[in-house]
């Protein structure tokens, strides 16, 4: 439960009031710690709504993108914080990042690596562990299918290759683009992600379905294996989009 006799905005100095900056001076005169103390309405006994948002804001380095990946629980151990306040935080987070894939539109067609990243982003970034997607694609490379995969650990997941053409199969797919994404932030592929990709081209090219792409996807930029020319068999001519 929150802490009682919390300092409430409407008790500062109007200078210091963040809800009427906002309204005389614009969202753009706030700092980051003023629009949390906005979400979170109130202080506690010990300190206003700011105090409390700078200190929650410094735990992750004054980095939005590391404070998106706190849940509601590790939110309400911060002194202040219950659950109402955690929700309003992890809520207009949550908007925020979702607005960001708004800005392009992910096209009928995915012909570009840039274009499968924005379109599985949403899906991946701020994850705390390793999913591993899949994109299924019909022949004018039009998406059929999205699905996951596997969940694993903070540094890897299974992929089990019988799943995947068998869902590849199933949906009559023409191409598949498979997609993972590095929670530490390390863009290069490991020697698993080169392995495993290699696997799945081979099998691909037996069944004739083949492996457009693997995307590597963190909380900033992606790696695509196409783009790089990585890791294809020797036998199968290099893939682009072009």
């Amino acid at each position: 439960m929150e802490e009682t006799n919390s300092i409430t905005i409407k008790e500062w100095a109007a200078d210091d009031r963040p809800r009427e900056k906002l309204l005389q001076q614009g969202r753009h005169s706030l700092s980051e710690a003023e629009l949390v103390a906005i979400l979170i309405r109130s202080g506690s006994r010990h300190e206003t709504a700011v105090e409390l948002s700078r200190r929650i804001l410094s735990s992750s380095g004054n980095n939005l993108n590391e404070l998106a990946k706190l849940n509601v629980t590790d939110l309400k151990k911060f002194r202040g914080v219950g659950e109402a306040k955690a929700l309003s935080i992890v809520a207009a987070l949550e908007l925020g990042r979702r607005r960001n894939q708004t800005g392009e539109r992910v096209a009928e067609s995915i012909m570009t690596a840039r274009e499968a990243f924005v379109f599985m982003a949403p899906h991946l970034l701020d994850l705390p562990h390793e999913e591993f997607h899949v994109l299924l694609l019909n022949r004018a490379k039009k998406l059929i299918r999205h699905s996951v995969i596997s969940k694993g650990g903070v540094g890897a997941t299974l992929v089990d290759p019988k799943i995947v053409f068998k869902m590849a199969l199933d949906h009559l797919a023409s191409f598949i683009i498979l997609c993972h994404n590095h929670p530490s932030g390390n863009l290069r592929p490991s020697v698993e992600d080169i392995s495993l990709t290699r696997k799945l081209m081979e099998a691909g090219k037996l069944l004739e379905i083949p492996v457009f792409d693997h995307i590597i996807i963190t909380n900033t930029a992606y790696f695509s294996f196409a783009d790089e020319g990585l890791v294809l068999p020797k036998t199968m001519p290099v893939l682009n989009y072009k």
